[in-house]
């Protein structure tokens, strides 16, 4: 396995995402709230391009970003209370609510989580232990909390509007449940990749640089 994407590798999923996002950019259910949601993407990309050669990225990291970008892609379109893959766990499972946006706030915490892991093993002293993870879980929290805020700010700004964008379905504690899902998602990637993850540093940080 190669220590970071190359050039060839970035451009396959920067096709693949620009691909995923003109299918989603087609006729959309609300053209604001699809603009809301794949804004991350649109500025994602190309910072991760602009930082390839100086400061590439673990292997996993890339995939990870490119799911999560998938997430949003799937949920601007539709909107989160309508993407078919939630309305069919709604029916199979007799839920009460499409539960899409669960899946996009847990990873929200996920992603997040293991770039602020990768930033911090490589920028700071801090090293695999407890005080790193607990580091790495407040950023994945910091950062579902400010989303929250633009929820809040959306939902201000636009008034009714705002509604397919927050996707509260009528859950008096939709704020508190998504950042909960995103807790558990930064507590998972953790537990489940930080061995993986810590592997493909080493061998970045072994890599001959550019």
């Amino acid at each position: 396995m190669t220590a970071s994407l190359g050039r060839t590798g970035l451009a396959l999923y920067s096709a693949a995402l620009i691909g995923l996002l003109v299918l989603s950019g087609i006729r959309p259910y609300e053209a604001g709230t699809w603009v809301m949601e794949v804004a991350p993407v649109a500025i994602v990309l190309p910072v991760l391009w602009f930082t390839h050669r100086r400061f590439p990225l673990t292997p996993l990291l890339y995939a990870l970003i490119f799911a999560h970008a998938a997430v949003l892609m799937l949920g601007g379109h539709y909107t989160y209370a309508r993407v078919p893959l939630g309305e069919w766990a709604r029916e199979a499972f007799d839920l009460q609510r499409n539960h899409y946006d669960r899946l996009g706030h847990l990873m929200q915490g996920f992603v997040p989580a293991m770039a602020a892991r990768e930033l911090l093993l490589r920028h700071t002293p801090l090293r695999p232990g407890g005080w790193l993870f607990t580091v790495v879980t407040a950023v994945a929290l910091a950062i579902s909390a400010i989303y929250e805020l633009i929820e809040w700010g959306a939902a201000v700004a636009l008034g009714a509007g705002a509604d397919e964008f927050l996707a509260t379905q009528g859950d008096p504690w939709d704020t508190q449940k998504d950042m909960l899902m995103a807790w558990i998602g930064a507590l998972l990637a953790q537990w489940l990749l930080a061995r993986w993850h810590d592997a493909q540093l080493r061998r970045l940080a072994a890599a001959p640089k550019p």
